[in-house]
């Protein structure tokens, strides 16, 4: 079942990175959100703190640091399920949507 990882950056305005699995999402958000970070915008120790993950590729360390030091929330979602043709087949949906809740109840409707 193809999935895909996503986080949703809450700066303004929002930012969302998409990726095929999380060890994959953990990269992107340390080089395009935390590597981009002006070295001006924390201190010289927060800086060199946040190289230090970096370097040593740990990702996660290196967003976690980021997020409390910039202030910013990021919410990661660890898998998202990807529909296909194979999931929603168009000759069929009709005939599985009958099958749902909402129509539980449909002696009152008249097909």
């Amino acid at each position: 079942m193809p999935g895909v990882a996503y986080a949703v950056v809450r700066s303004e305005p929002p930012q969302v990175f998409l990726a095929t699995d999380v060890d994959v999402l953990h990269r992107v958000l340390a080089s395009e959100l935390v590597a981009r970070t002006p070295s001006d915008v924390l201190t010289n120790s927060e800086t060199e703190a946040i190289r230090r993950a970096l370097l040593d590729e740990r990702w996660g360390d290196a967003v976690l640091g980021w997020i409390d030091l910039m202030g910013i929330e990021v919410d990661v979602y660890t898998h998202l399920h990807v529909y296909t043709e194979n999931d929603l087949p168009e000759d069929l949906i009709g005939a599985q949507l009958q099958f749902s809740p909402l129509f539980r109840d449909a002696s009152q409707f008249t097909v």
